[in-house]
């Protein structure tokens, strides 16, 4: 599943490539993409997850479609700085760097859909 991952990070930089800060897009899809195969159904071996990104002038939009259960809500951990566990701390990365994100139930009915969005100037995207 890891290079599923990559495939995920290289899809949304080409697709923001002209955004002025690609990479925290990658990085917050990276995070997302390990979620979907971490805590979902989507890291079985017939699993799978999408990756859509919807874009405006100063804004875009990634979402994380998963097998996950429509139920849950994933939340950040919020962890104490100097706790030092290796895992947990990619939704608070995701809080932290996005403009705004959330889930919800996925509109085939199959799982869940983890997003998040950036706004930046849109002199930025033209520079």
């Amino acid at each position: 599943m890891p290079s599923q991952i990559a495939y995920a990070r290289r899809f949304v930089a080409r697709q923001l490539a002209d955004c002025p800060d690609p990479t925290t897009a990658t990085l917050l899809t990276s995070e997302l993409a390990t979620n979907a195969i971490t805590h979902s159904g989507s890291g079985d071996s017939t699993g799978k997850f999408e990756v859509c990104v919807h874009r405006a002038p100063g804004w875009a939009r990634v979402e994380v479609r998963d097998l996950g259960n429509m139920n849950e809500t994933p939340r950040p951990q919020h962890r104490d700085p100097y706790d030092t566990a290796e895992h947990g701390r990619g939704l608070d990365l995701v809080e932290a760097l996005s403009s705004k994100w959330g889930s919800e139930p996925r509109g085939d009915g199959m799982g869940r859909q983890v997003w998040f969005e950036l706004v930046w100037d849109e002199a930025e995207e033209e520079a």
